[in-house]
């Protein structure tokens, strides 16, 4: 019962999360588009108001007028929405997730014996400190002379991104540490709402009710990081959907694949920025594809090298009866699984010859399986499965 309620609790944090995070980005996205497509108005009453840019829109079969001020209207006014609730309740959820999923099922996603013995308290510790490290490091180097340089900040980011996941990855599971360098953005990404945007709006609208002229420094620094944050969620996304692909973080160089597709997702949202201001640059889409195919085809599995000798089914049956079965049953032995992984089956040879190429893609390529190698399968075994499928994965 307990794992299945657990079940249910991860299912509806995920559901919550991927709601918040639809509302997040979808307001990140429109405001960034809005910035890059306001005109100067043409009415002298507005610029003599303040207004710097407007733009007309029609949505929903209505008329749309957004303007936007230099610093702040004459006057505060009396209804004003305040964009954070989406970016909070994005990261609580985020955060749930990872306490149900990953902390208390430290033993089982969070931890594999292999990469490092540690305890689930340690383990939890050292999470926790990597996401309060990730936003204090990426604070201080925005508040110092880089924060004002794009292309410096950018080249740093991307090698503490390499540095992280590359040290993740001798701490944690594969899975672990690719889950970890998602949340050390989102943690970066909603500290820059509640940290310094919301803060600074506050003390614009503070200046405004007291009559005075708010400093620009509180609109500038908001500007720089919400353009951070929009940079930012092509890589999280990825980071939140590839914890169903093993091929990206079950490899040795799981680091680099991840800085791979973080310079093609910023390459492809640094396309559409340009093209929201009316400039065309297909070079970046391009180099972001041709990215994506190299890191693909590098990191193909190579079934070239199959044994002279064929594989008895018997044998891989063996293993998998031994190393596989207990969670990928209509029945589960494993404790903590109510159900099989996804639904694979592996208990018969039809439903093994039906996943083969998962089999041979999760636990001989990425290594990914068994889960945090609960039942300690061998690297002999694992050759072995790799040679029965590179020899036609025959169950007869």
């Amino acid at each position: 019962m307990e794992a299945y309620l657990i079940d249910w609790l991860n299912l509806l944090l995920r559901w919550l999360h991927i709601i918040a995070g639809i509302a997040w980005i979808g307001a990140s996205f429109y405001f960034v588009w809005l910035d890059l497509n306001l005109a100067a108005p043409k009415d002298a009453a507005l610029k003599a108001k303040g207004v710097m840019g407007e733009l007309w829109a029609i949505h929903g079969g209505g008329f749309y007028n957004p303007q936007k001020y230099l610093n702040a209207p004459p006057e505060l006014p009396p209804h004003l929405h305040w964009f954070k609730w989406e970016a909070y309740v994005t990261f609580l959820a985020g955060f749930a997730l990872l306490c149900v999923q990953y902390y208390w099922g430290a033993e089982l996603y969070l931890i594999d014996k292999s990469v490092l013995d540690i305890s689930p308290l340690v383990a939890v510790c050292l999470s926790l400190f990597a996401l309060a490290l990730a936003w204090i490091v990426y604070d201080l180097l925005c508040r110092s002379p880089l924060g004002d340089n794009d292309q410096a900040m950018l080249g740093i980011g991307l090698v503490l991104l390499c540095a992280a996941a590359w040290g993740l990855q001798h701490v944690f599971s594969g899975r672990g540490a690719y889950i970890h360098i998602g949340a050390m953005i989102g943690t970066i990404m909603v500290a820059n709402v509640a940290m310094v945007i919301i803060p600074g709006q506050k003390k614009t609208v503070a200046a405004l009710l007291a009559g005075q002229v708010p400093d620009p420094i509180y609109g500038k620094r908001g500007k720089q990081r919400s353009v951070h944050n929009n940079y930012l969620t092509l890589p999280v996304l990825f980071i939140m959907v590839s914890g169903h692909y093993p091929m990206t973080f079950g490899s040795q160089y799981a680091w680099a694949v991840l800085a791979t597709i973080s310079v093609a997702g910023v390459m492809i949202r640094h396309f559409f920025n340009l093209r929201n201001q009316g400039r065309i640059v297909v070079g970046y889409p391009i180099a972001a594809v041709i990215l994506l195919i190299l890191l693909i085809a590098r990191m193909a599995p190579d079934t070239s090298a199959a044994a002279s000798a064929g594989v008895p089914f018997a044998k891989v049956k063996a293993v998998l009866d031994a190393r596989c079965v207990s969670c990928h049953a209509a029945h589960p032995t494993q404790a903590g699984f109510n159900e099989a992984p996804k639904g694979v089956l592996l208990e018969s040879p039809a439903q093994v010859k039906l996943r083969a190429a998962q089999i041979y893609q999760q636990a001989v390529v990425a290594k990914a399986m068994p889960i945090a190698n609960l039942t300690q399968i061998t690297e002999d075994e694992r050759a072995l499965l790799g040679a029965w499928y590179t020899q036609g994965a025959k169950t007869e």
